[in-house]
């Protein structure tokens, strides 16, 4: 900015394992969405590595970071970024299809994730026949059809109510269960609490990264077959 150098993220270092359920926090300006940037593939950093599943990201060339987050990375946004002239088994078939993924195959894979976040009835649907949870599910299903390495989830309440997004946040935590991975961008203590480790960032540096212990939710039923 000007003659100024600003290090949006300044000596981040960290590990994600397999099957985590991590929550990153911090104020605005403190590098939440850089650091989601860069673990999406998006943005590439100016120095330092970022090391997916063996894969040096900086570097990979555009080609090959378009392959990398169509197979590695799914992405779940506030806003739900769905087509709104396409019908929800045509959204999420959409990765599928940049895959390269044949189409008898692709629609059946579609329709069983759609099945497994509870709107197998919904699959003709377009977006705008949908209440906003439902959106945000197909947002999910869409998310989570090319059984990727990270799941990533930006402020994934933030357009719902809070009875609504109560309930999504119980079908990220038995999408979890599942033993996927999950990253969730939030501001909010509450749905941060989902989490079980937390990453707090301030001015581009990690302030704190701590584990939550949480009791076992064995016994509960939270209504979603993934």
């Amino acid at each position: 900015m000007g003659q100024s150098i600003v290090r949006a993220l300044d000596g981040v270092s960290f590990d994600v394992m397999e099957n985590e359920y991590i929550a990153i926090m911090g104020p605005s300006g403190s590098g939440k969405s850089t650091l989601m940037n860069m673990i999406g593939c998006l943005d590439t950093p100016s120095s330092g590595e970022y090391i997916l599943n063996g894969n040096r990201v900086s570097d990979l060339d555009d080609s090959e970071l378009a392959q990398i987050r169509n197979r590695e990375i799914g992405f779940v946004f506030q806003t739900f970024n769905l087509l709104p002239r396409t019908d929800c088994l045509s959204n999420v078939e959409l990765p599928l299809i940049y895959s390269g993924m044949k189409s008898s195959t692709r629609k059946q894979k579609a329709a069983d994730t759609l099945s497994k976040v509870g709107l197998g009835d919904r699959m003709d649907h377009k977006p705008n026949e949908l209440s906003g949870g439902q959106r945000q599910r197909v947002a999910i299903a869409r998310a989570l059809v090319n059984d990727p390495s990270i799941l990533l989830a930006d402020e994934p309440t933030g357009n719902l109510d809070t009875k609504t997004g109560d309930e999504i946040m119980l079908l990220l935590e038995e999408i979890y269960r599942g033993g996927n991975t999950i990253l969730l961008v939030t501001h909010e203590n509450e749905i941060a609490n989902y989490a079980r480790r937390v990453i707090r960032l301030r001015d581009g540096l990690i302030e704190v990264d701590e584990k939550i212990e949480k009791p076992t939710l064995a016994n509960v039923d939270l209504g979603v077959a993934v």
